[in-house]
């Protein structure tokens, strides 16, 4: 990790993570929970821009790579730089799924499956409370205009 990211990205300490998110985005990303298929902000969102994690900010996912996989979760072929996300097996339905994490805030964001569309074949669904969207035109702004070109 680089020192710009240690300073850039931050995992803050539990009593502020709890004072900053609502009931369903603690339970989801501090509690590994699920929000409710087809009720949640951003499946239906068609808006261009990236999705950052809710606790740090790290950016995860581009509304370019975003896709309707008819689950009723945001479903996204592959994050924006695999280098903010992490995986690891999770047992909690008995069958293994491999479950996506924010590298830096350790936020649980939802589950990776080997059954989406190309080019990678994957569908990283996610839960909308794990993430804040962020327009393309607030990009710039709010910090992350690195990001812009995705969209050229």
């Amino acid at each position: 990790m680089t020192t710009e990211e240690k300073t850039r990205y931050i995992r803050p300490d539990d009593a502020s993570i709890r004072d900053k998110l609502s009931d369903i985005q603690y339970q989801v990303t501090q509690r590994e929970g699920t929000e409710r298929p087809f009720e949640n902000e951003y499946n239906d969102n068609k808006q261009e821009g990236i999705y950052v994690d809710i606790v740090s900010g790290e950016p995860l996912f581009s509304s370019i790579d975003k896709f309707d996989s008819g689950t009723g979760w945001p479903s996204f072929t592959q994050p924006i730089d695999g280098h903010y996300v992490k995986t690891r097996t999770d047992f909690k339905l008995i069958l293994p799924r491999t479950e996506v994490r924010s590298k830096v805030a350790d936020s649980h964001l939802g589950h990776v499956f080997k059954d989406g569309p190309g080019p990678t074949g994957l569908r990283y669904c996610m839960n909308s409370a794990a993430m804040r969207f962020i327009p393309k035109q607030e990009m710039e702004q709010q910090g992350y205009g690195e990001y812009l070109d995705l969209f050229n």
